[in-house]
């Protein structure tokens, strides 16, 4: 197979599966960021150095891994979970030991009255205002600056022919507050201050997607990361959940799916309560990325014929378990939640301490399938 044939075969792939198509075999995609560096020997602060160079070990570890079918995400900059979760970022080399993974500094950044202000000056004002002064006031600015290079991720993987899925990444308004905030002042604000939480989320979430969305369509992506955690209905009551996270969480999918671009929903810990609501969401359009937390064969029963499931090799499991049970639980899902709609995935990341032959597993069992 040519060199464009190869990477057309890898990427039709992953769409018959969101397709809910007949394939040949089941897709395999990757994700990782700090599992490259182990694998390869970088020291982490040499890895988060720039993201061209962590594009280039992401790359070198894939080789060693074997050709699957994608990667999730195709760079990696710490510090640009600050914008996801409204929250610092602890980086080594800077903030910690020079081998030491980047941390979220969850801290109580964002004081109760700056919801009147947001309310007063709108959420792009106030969130500029605040990345400048509150989180990214202290940071490594030489190492910030280099997230400024011009850097065409989907070209350089394209260089060794394999598609990278998300073009770029959105949160919901209750996880940036919450991060904003710090969890138990948030959770306190949401019982004593529910309706003005409710005003401050109609104001950030027209401004989430739009933006986001064009700039993964102009660089040529199909698809983009909407992500959950705190989100999670493990964490809160069904009605806050109906109130807080729900209508924003769909309006966000909707407006993905609307500009034509597939949602990759990534949803942390456990969503077993609230499996059905999915199914009020346009049907083969998404991507459910489950991290182990959820019970994927709960989502296969409930949303097989409505979405394309795709997870969740445990991350316990590629970094302590023997080579046999990867293929094993491979080999569960593949059955199980396959063949159609269904695409075989780490859960959540690949761990940075996982087992280069335990990763090897994931895709050579699908080749051999």
């Amino acid at each position: 197979m040519d060199k464009i044939n190869l990477m057309t075969d890898r990427f039709n792939r992953i769409q018959r599966a969101v397709n809910l198509e007949k394939q040949d075999r089941i897709p395999v995609v990757l994700e990782y960021s700090g599992f490259a560096s182990d694998i390869t020997r970088t020291p982490m602060c040499e890895f988060i150095g720039s993201p061209a160079k962590a594009t280039k070990i992401m790359i070198q570890a894939y080789k060693m891994i074997g050709e699957a079918d994608g990667i999730n995400y195709g760079s990696f900059f710490p510090y640009g979970l600050c914008e996801l979760f409204g929250a610092k970022v602890k980086v080594p080399g800077f903030d910690l030991p020079d081998n030491d993974m980047w941390q979220v500094h969850e801290t109580e950044l964002m004081k109760i009255e700056d919801y009147d202000e947001i309310l007063d000056i709108g959420w792009e004002n106030f969130f500029g205002r605040f990345m400048k002064e509150k989180i990214l006031n202290d940071i490594n600015m030489e190492l910030f600056n280099t997230s400024r290079e011009i850097l065409n991720v989907r070209e350089e993987w394209a260089k060794i022919d394999i598609p990278v899925l998300s073009g770029g990444d959105i949160t919901t308004p209750f996880d940036l507050l919450c991060g904003a905030r710090s969890l138990e002042k948030f959770f306190m604000d949401l019982i004593q201050i529910p309706d003005k939480i409710e005003k401050v989320m109609d104001v950030i979430v027209p401004t989430l997607v739009q933006d986001k969305c064009r700039q993964a369509k102009e660089k040529g992506y199909s698809m983009i990361w909407v992500g959950g955690w705190r989100t999670a209905p493990c964490m809160i009551s069904p009605q806050m959940w109906d109130r807080f996270v729900w209508p924003y969480f769909s309006t966000i999918v909707n407006e993905v799916t609307d500009s034509g671009l597939i949602a990759i929903l990534h949803l942390d810990s456990n969503w077993n309560r609230e499996l059905k609501r999915f199914r009020e969401l346009p049907e083969r359009e998404m991507i459910m990325a489950l991290d182990g937390d959820t019970d994927i064969f709960q989502a296969k029963k409930q949303l097989g014929d409505h979405l394309c499931i795709m997870g969740d090799v445990p991350a316990a499991l590629l970094a302590f378990g023997k080579k046999d049970e990867v293929y094993s639980y491979c080999r569960k899902l593949i059955n199980e939640i396959g063949p159609e709609g269904f695409i075989l995935h780490s859960g959540c990341d690949i761990p940075t301490n996982a087992k280069l032959e335990n990763v090897q597993a994931m895709v050579e069992i699908v080749m051999e399938a």
